[in-house]
C-alpha cells in the first residue's frame, strides 16, 4: 500500500486530508451531537431548532479544527474570507440536514428520539459531511496555486 500511496502522491495528500477531515468531523459531531441531543430531551426543543442549535455549536470546532490542521498546509487567503465561505458552505450543509429531518418528521411523520438521530444526526449529517468536504478542499481552503518556472537569469 505505501508503495502504491508513493507513486500517487495526489491519492496520498487527498487520503491525509479525508483522514484529518474526519478526525475534525468526529469532535465536531460529538459536539453536535451532545448538544442537540440535550436540546431535545431536557430542554424540551423541537427537533428542527435542536438540529440548528446542535450544528451551529459545532461549527466553532470544525472551522479551527479544519482551517489550522486539514487544510493548515493551503493557501491562506484571508480569515474573513475564509470564515464567510466557511459559514455559507456551512449553511448549505446544514439546509441538508434540515431538509432531511424535515422530511422524516412532517413527511414520513417519524417522530421520536431515534427518528430524529437517524434523519438529522445519520442521514442529514453523512450527506453534509460529503457536501462539506468537498466545498472546503474547492473553494473554502483551495491548492496553493503552482508557481511556473522561473526562466534563468542571463
Amino acid at each position: 500500500m505505501r508503495d502504491f500511496l508513493v507513486r500517487h502522491p495526489g491519492l496520498a495528500k487527498l487520503a491525509r486530508e479525508v483522514g484529518r477531515f474526519g478526525s475534525v468531523g468526529a469532535v465536531a459531531y460529538v459536539v453536535q451531537l451532545g448538544t442537540t441531543n440535550l436540546l431535545w430531551s431536557a430542554a424540551g426543543a423541537g427537533p428542527l431548532t435542536g438540529q440548528v442549535i446542535g450544528t451551529l455549536c459545532s461549527i466553532g470546532v470544525a472551522f479551527a479544527g479544519n482551517r489550522f490542521w486539514t487544510f493548515g498546509d493551503r493557501a491562506r487567503t484571508g480569515y474573513g474570507r475564509e470564515t464567510v465561505l466557511f459559514l455559507a458552505m456551512n449553511g448549505v450543509g446544514m439546509l441538508i440536514q434540515l431538509a432531511c429531518l424535515g422530511f422524516s418528521v412532517y413527511v414520513l411523520d417519524l417522530d421520536g428520539p431515534l427518528a430524529h438521530n437517524i434523519a438529522g444526526n445519520v442521514v442529514g449529517v453523512g450527506l453534509g459531511t460529503l457536501f462539506r468536504f468537498f466545498s472546503y478542499r474547492t473553494w473554502v481552503f483551495p491548492e496553493q496555486p503552482e508557481s511556473p518556472p522561473r526562466e534563468p537569469v542571463p
